[in-house]
């Protein structure tokens, strides 16, 4: 028997009118009233009208891309390479080529993830990019691999850009564990035996893999390789300026005598040189520091930023080929996109 309005109005316990002014969209609905009924209409699998039901299995031509913060230069970057890609490709002059890029700001809500993903499901998208780590919680990981699937089976195809791979999506992994890794031997090779870390937010697959990949590299080095040593030089926070900041005071309070300090992005990286020169402390004769991503400022910053470049612009524009069907899949649905060492001014051997 198909789902009506009615059920969704008894499953998300509010009034039919209500179901109907969330879904048409036109109407002011509180919140939490609005995610209820999101929801309801997802477990139910809902479909809003006849027609509508009769036209499931095609698609439109929107093209989602999730991402957690558009100001971010790091989803930016990313977001602007996969719109590229949505205009008609060379050579392919026929009507219906172009597709409309709609940019979804999760501003890394899990619940707000997963109703973008609702809504282009009911907007029958030809394709949703996913960029950016993914949020380590068994009940998220799980509703977004079903809605992946249940993407998959209406005809939309579902990227994943810097995520860990998922059934029912192409992957385009970034080196995450390696290229930390790679970038703390650099600090190793230099001298460096006191290293900090400032991580990005635990519950974040991305933060988890990069310092993954920092405390192998003191393991493999017999470096501060207990872990209550790795965990009294880590400090987490956001993936922002202020956290490197305040990170690195922190950090500088365990202990003075750091060397180096590592930081999960090149934002994060902006703000430990910010501290480090408010307490008197030079980059990097006095402290050494490296990023992560290298960003369009990295190269710029003063002193120029030692960090692992990702290209994002050529990973989000492969993404974008990969949600059109303009490129083939690769192996397994699974590609690394790998992490290059950029090696500059801000870090140096140790004094002494």
């Amino acid at each position: 028997m198909a789902v009506t309005l009615a059920d969704v109005a008894a499953r998300a316990r509010v009034s039919a009118a209500t179901v109907s002014r969330v879904l048409s969209g036109n109407y002011p609905v509180a919140e939490s009233t609005r995610t209820r009924v999101l929801r309801a209409v997802d477990e139910l699998e809902y479909v809003v009208n006849g027609p509508a039901s009769a036209l499931a299995a095609a698609t439109s031509d929107l093209v989602g891309v999730l991402v957690n913060d558009i100001a971010d230069p790091f989803f930016g970057i990313m977001a602007g390479a996969v719109q590229a890609e949505m205009g008609a490709p060379a050579g392919e002059p026929g009507r219906g080529a172009e597709k409309l890029a709609v940019i979804c700001n999760t501003g890394g809500s899990p619940e707000r993830e997963l109703n973008y993903l609702t809504l282009l499901q009911r907007q029958r998208a030809a394709a949703v990019v996913l960029t950016g780590g993914a949020v380590e919680h068994p009940d998220h990981a799980a509703a977004v691999a079903t809605k992946a699937s249940r993407l998959a089976a209406s005809g939309t195809r579902v990227v994943l850009c810097g995520r860990p791979p998922i059934a029912d999506a192409t992957t385009l992994t970034f080196d995450n564990r390696g290229g930390a890794r790679r970038l703390t031997e650099h600090l190793l090779t230099l001298g460096h035996r006191r290293i900090g870390y400032v991580a990005g937010p635990a519950e974040r697959t991305t933060t988890r893999h990069r310092l993954e990949g920092h405390r192998a590299a003191l393991g493999a080095a017999n470096v501060n390789s207990l872990d209550a040593d790795m965990e009294r030089l880590t400090v987490h926070g956001l993936y922002d300026r202020a956290s490197g900041y305040d990170a690195t005071l922190e950090l500088l309070r365990r202990d003075r005598a750091l060397t180096a300090i590592v930081a999960a992005n090149d934002t994060i990286a902006l703000g430990v040189c910010a501290a480090l020169r408010d307490q008197g402390l030079r980059i990097p004769e006095d402290v050494s520091v490296a990023g992560f991503d290298d960003l369009p400022f990295s190269a710029d910053a003063v002193p120029a930023l030692t960090t692992m470049r990702l290209p994002l612009h050529e990973a989000g524009a492969r993404a974008g080929r990969l949600a059109l069907g303009r490129e083939p899949q690769p192996p397994g649905g699974v590609a690394m996109v790998r992490a290059e060492l950029m090696a500059r001014a801000s870090t140096a051997p140790p004094r002494g």
